[in-house]
């Protein structure tokens, strides 16, 4: 605007001077009782008073024209440069997607995951060797990648040692039990691992938003909860717990993969569809669990699962580094040499029943 009014402040003295030219040649103008030639000379003098007079006419109409150009460059400029916080969001949004990793070819992946399983194996030895208890809760979004990380990790470990608790919905005889009674049941032994598919955690989340318990007894889970988890930390237990998070469109994308998978149908639950339809009420109670249960003694840890692959070797990784282990690997094994068949006749293979072979 200081630019605008500089530009009509010069425009003012050119009008001013302009007129002035034109009163002094009206002025010198000769009389009407002047000879023949004055009038001639008079229009001669009149057109050339004309282009003064036109000038101080067109340079105050040129100078809104230019105020106004600059005033569009001026509103351009603003439109290209957003606000303070719309400024803020886009350089956020940028720098999610600069830092978001490409995917992983397949080959590299098994290769990770591969080398991440032996330890796995290992670190089970461990378990077994010094009568560890470890428990390791997943939790988070539906659709996040809980279950596959989960399978990952047990697939080249034994069930007797690792299991994975899985609860279903709790039963009329253990909704009058103390909330954590059908918890407890399932905690490891000395020498076991045992991973939790969901857990106390319910309350907090699915219960919470859905209105499956009352007030009062949410407010009382989130007071015994960092209570109960110190408990299992004092009697020797080594609690991990992991939050998987994904964002909205990611999940929306796998919930649209198990519609239209059948062998994925089992996977897609009525409170799934209601976790998608209430994803700010999840947001909110979330995040109050984790003010009230992240603790120095049992810290949560977020895991975020857009990148299903990237996800579970960085979880298996991260469970192998929160615990100190040893390779107990044994020497190599030689297999004993097979027993003779010494007066051991073997039945008729017409006596025992076979499953077709279809394939």
């Amino acid at each position: 605007m200081s630019e605008v009014n500089t530009e009509q402040a010069e425009v003012v003295p050119t009008s001013d001077q302009a007129t002035t030219e034109g009163v002094t040649v009206d002025q010198a103008a000769p009389p009407a009782s002047a000879p023949a030639k004055a009038p001639a000379k008079a229009p001669a003098k009149a057109a050339a008073a004309k282009p003064a007079a036109k000038v101080a006419a067109e340079e105050p109409k040129k100078a809104p024209v230019k105020a106004k150009a600059k005033e569009e460059k001026t509103v351009k400029a603003a439109k290209a440069k957003p606000s303070a916080p719309e400024t803020t969001a886009a350089k956020e949004v940028e720098s999610v997607k600069s830092t978001r990793k490409t995917p992983l070819k397949t080959k590299h992946y098994e290769k990770a995951l591969a080398k991440l399983q032996v330890e796995l194996v290992k670190l089970q030895e461990w378990i077994k060797f010094k009568k560890l208890k470890v428990v390791v809760l997943f939790e988070g979004r539906d659709a996040a990648g809980k279950g596959g990380t989960i399978k990952r990790i047990t697939e080249s470990l034994s069930p007797r040692v690792t299991r994975v608790a899985a609860l279903p919905a709790p039963t009329d005889r253990e909704t009058g039990q103390w909330y954590f009674q059908r918890y407890v049941q399932h905690l490891p032994a000395g020498g076991e691992m045992v991973l939790f598919d969901r857990s106390w955690y319910n309350r907090a989340g699915v219960e919470r938003v859905m209105g499956f318990c009352t007030d009062e007894e949410y407010r009382e889970f989130l007071r015994s909860c960092p209570e109960f988890e110190r408990m299992l930390v004092r009697s020797g237990i080594i609690l991990i717990k992991y939050w998987f998070s994904v964002s909205n469109e990611e999940q929306e994308r796998r919930f649209q993969k198990r519609i239209f998978h059948p062998e994925k149908h089992w996977k897609l639950s009525p409170m799934d569809l209601q976790s998608r339809a209430r994803w700010v009420e999840y947001s909110r109670a979330k995040d109050n669990m984790f003010a009230h249960t992240d603790i120095k003694q049992a810290p949560w840890y977020v895991v975020d699962g857009d990148d299903k692959k990237r996800a579970r070797l960085n979880v298996i990784t991260h469970l192998l580094n929160m615990i100190d282990y040893e390779d107990l690997t044994p020497e190599p094994i030689v297999l004993p040499p097979r027993q003779e068949e010494i007066g051991y006749v073997r039945p008729p293979m017409s006596d025992q029943t076979f499953i077709p072979e279809v394939y």
